[in-house]
């Protein structure tokens, strides 16, 4: 074999090697549909993911890689991670709920730093809302937790979609749910970031 011949080679595998990795990327998530292909609404939703899988590198931001679409849900990570057909025609917002839950898988696995995370966030918060009414989470343990996770999903948000539709869609959710942790995350995030550091968690 030549020197050109193996050039052509060694440039053959390189470009294979590329298309292989970037369909990877494209087939991590499978996608199941709680109803099957009779809801409409949760066909839609699971194209309109499909897309934004394509469009975003979520490769750093997959922990999971089996995702539920159901109709009228809460979206939540676990046993598995489940989204509701309600963001179907927002994609920064069903984005950024794809992101929060994948991240909650991501915090699941680091017990001990999660652990001392959040004591520290008890003497920084000892009166955090828990409720939703008071725009915490379901008690003060999950209000402290969700700390973590909507931090991190912030984060994640500003640097897949950039900062102006990163805050945006998190400036959504503070007027939605978790509305005192996202201000929080919005308004003084230099508390929480640094906590978060101490302890390894940044994605």
């Amino acid at each position: 074999m030549n020197r050109f011949t193996r050039y052509c080679t060694v440039l053959s595998l390189l470009v294979f090697s590329s298309i292989f990795c970037q369909e990877g990327k494209l087939k991590t998530v499978k996608i199941g549909l709680k109803h099957g292909s009779e809801n409409e609404l949760e066909v839609k939703t699971k194209a309109k993911l499909q897309q934004l899988l394509k469009t975003y590198d979520l490769s750093k931001w997959v922990f999971t890689d089996t995702v539920v679409i159901e109709t009228g849900v809460i979206p939540h990570s676990h046993p598995v991670l489940t989204i509701n057909t309600r963001d179907r025609d927002q994609d920064m917002l069903l984005l950024s709920t794809f992101v929060h839950e994948q991240i909650h898988w991501y915090v699941a696995n680091r017990d001990s730093a999660r652990e001392k995370a959040i004591n520290e966030f008890r003497e920084i918060y000892p009166n955090i809302p828990a409720g939703r009414k008071e725009g915490g989470a379901r008690n003060k343990y999950s209000s402290y937790l969700h700390l973590i996770v909507c931090y991190l999903e912030y984060e994640g948000m500003i640097e897949l979609a950039g900062d102006k539709k990163g805050e945006e869609a998190i400036e959504y959710w503070s007027n939605h749910h978790y509305t005192w942790i996202y201000k929080e995350v919005l308004n003084n995030g230099d508390k929480i970031k640094p906590v978060l550091r101490k302890h390894g968690f940044k994605i």
